[in-house]
């Protein structure tokens, strides 16, 4: 008893002591980092943020030095919306003035979709539920959001999925719960004032989940196409010659067609292309990279924390990714 009691007051000391904590890692000045940002279902939160429903607790972040080896910033989130009792697919964009743009997925069938900023990633500020679908009363979900500042036009384009019964025909009915989604878009130079909603891509299919990135002169979207009848559940490709489109036809299938796959998020790192997707049936994240954008190999060398789930991967400099770590 002795002995287990002198083990136990050891033990006790030193977590009082803080010998249980780690160090930041030791990054290097200049260098270009990445970060993840994500969120967990339920099944794989703490018990302390269970209880939101299939939803997850809040915005995680991963990190990477190289693209494929991604470690947890903080065991927590690091946000938790007040508005909003569900956040899902969260995405990151930084602005040319150095903000961060955080939207997300409030709920399964609301017409708004979340926001916040932040300067620094740690502190966020001006939540809002942005009321994107609400002029079109029958649209049954708007879901994962996504922000790219284009350039060209000096402006973001904040674009999602939603389905509106009977607004496309010839394809409703052919996706679950009788869902027949498109891609819509608004842009805004500020985040306080937007343009009307518009159709973004109708690729002649149900698709969700688009991501854009420009390469060159021109545009690229990774999207998810979700059919049910029959199952189409993979990752296609369309490009266009401006970020608002017109968008051209869709491509064959650049993830395996029998590998039901969703969330795409596609970044450039040493002149390739790398998308990672949520292999979400698998219940696994997976990366497929491409130098040319029409051939795509997955790789077996990606590296993803346990419960990862739909998100975005963006660049980051060393400052601040060293003030997240040692936070």
């Amino acid at each position: 008893m002795k002995r287990i009691a002198a083990c136990l007051l050891l033990c006790l000391g030193l977590s009082a002591c803080g010998a249980t904590k780690t160090a930041p890692p030791t990054l290097t000045p200049g260098k270009t980092y990445y970060l993840f940002a994500y969120f967990k279902d339920r099944e794989a939160t703490e018990k302390r943020d269970q209880g939101v429903g299939r939803g997850g607790a809040g915005l995680y972040l991963a990190w990477s030095a190289d693209g494929l080896n991604w470690q947890n910033v903080s065991s927590t989130h690091l946000f938790k919306p007040a508005l909003s009792p569900m956040m899902r697919d969260p995405f990151i964009a930084r602005g040319p003035d150095g903000v961060f743009h955080l939207v997300w997925t409030t709920g399964w069938r609301d017409r708004h979709i979340g926001y916040a900023a932040s300067d620094d990633l740690i502190s966020w500020r001006d939540e809002r539920l942005l009321p994107v679908m609400e002029h079109e009363p029958a649209t049954l979900n708007t879901w994962a959001p996504e922000i790219f500042y284009d350039d060209a036009t000096s402006r973001f384009i904040v674009f999602w999925s939603s389905s509106i019964p009977n607004r496309f025909p010839a394809t409703q009915g052919l996706t679950e719960g009788g869902m027949d989604h498109r891609i819509y878009y608004t842009a805004t130079a500020d985040f306080q004032t937007f343009t009307p909603t518009q159709l973004l891509y109708d690729p002649g299919f149900s698709c969700i989940d688009a991501d854009i990135v420009q390469s060159g002169d021109h545009y690229v979207m990774v999207l998810k196409r979700e059919d049910i009848k029959p199952p189409a559940k993979y990752l296609v490709v369309a490009n266009a010659d401006h970020a608002e489109g017109p968008w051209g036809p869709a491509s064959s299938p650049i993830t395996s067609v029998g590998d039901w796959s969703e969330g795409p998020s596609t970044i450039v790192i040493n002149g390739r292309y790398y998308v990672y997707f949520d292999r979400y049936v698998a219940g696994r994240y997976a990366l497929i990279v491409s130098d040319d954008l029409k051939a795509w190999k997955y790789s077996d060398d990606l590296k993803m924390p346990y419960g990862v789930r739909h998100g975005n991967a963006f660049a980051v400099d060393e400052p601040t990714l060293a003030r997240l770590l040692s936070r």
